[in-house]
């Protein structure tokens, strides 16, 4: 097995697949059902996630993206059943919205033992053909389990979260998790995150999954992220330029 991934249970029949050792620490999730197994996001494509996948799981794998970034996507390449938020369909078929010179700047941005077989001149984005939309509260089957869409604009336009009721399991992307949330680019937009950060708050959430750092976060920091978004937005420094705040254990960059 390709020692790039490192593989996590979080219960019988749910996986994450973790980058550790690049900067990001990204984190996608595999979900076996009785008919289908979700594969949630497929990170930065450096090694081949589908035989970490094709290792847990026997059934047909759809790929859900919660948001169309770079080190969300890049392994896509590997899959054919592939579903993105109607709102970003371009980004993913032909107009990926950052030029790969700076995707490869942040690749490299901090030092990483790649593995031997990367070669970033060869790294190409993905853009591919899509086999189906999601669209606010959408519910996908995987058979005896349901995962339910909820759109979370602000850190991109067609940013997603997952919920699975039953299980009480939030999966966030981009949203919430330890570290730096980013509200700064051009297509972000600081105010709309903030309102989905107080949609998921009304959630019954009993399991945070985050894209990326810590996978042992509480919900409590679902309700510390909204507080420090509101201070923000209270003191009306919750305007895109403004720069860097700081909040413990994590940062919010608008």
């Amino acid at each position: 097995m390709d020692d790039w991934f490192t593989i996590e249970k979080i219960d019988k029949d749910t996986y994450a697949i973790s980058e550790y050792k690049h900067w990001e620490e990204s984190h996608c999730y595999l979900l076996n059902g009785t008919y289908y197994s979700l594969l949630i996001d497929t990170g930065l494509g450096i090694g081949n996630i589908k035989k970490v996948v094709d290792s847990l799981t026997d059934l047909p794998v759809k790929v859900v993206t919660t948001h169309v970034h770079w080190d969300h996507i890049g392994g896509h390449k590997y899959f054919h059943k592939i579903g993105v938020f109607e709102t970003e369909k371009d980004w993913l078929t032909f107009n990926f919205p950052i030029p790969l010179s700076i995707v490869k700047k942040n690749l490299l941005k901090e030092p990483c033992e790649f593995p031997e077989y990367f070669d970033i001149e060869k790294y190409q984005i993905f853009q591919g053909k899509i086999s189906f939309l999601l669209h606010e509260n959408d519910v996908i089957n995987l058979g005896n389990r349901d995962v339910r869409v909820i759109h979370t604009p602000g850190h991109s336009p067609g940013h997603i979260c997952l919920y699975e009721e039953r299980r009480g399991y939030l999966y966030t992307g981009d949203l919430i998790y330890e570290g730096t949330l980013d509200a700064f680019y051009p297509s972000t937009d600081p105010y709309e995150f903030m309102c989905s950060v107080k949609k998921i708050k009304e959630l019954t959430v009993k399991k945070v999954l985050p894209a990326h750092h810590n996978l042992t976060i509480t919900p409590a920091l679902i309700l510390d992220v909204d507080k420090a978004f509101t201070e923000l937005n209270k003191s009306g420094k919750l305007i895109q330029g403004n720069g860097m705040f700081h909040f413990g254990k994590f940062n919010i960059h608008i």
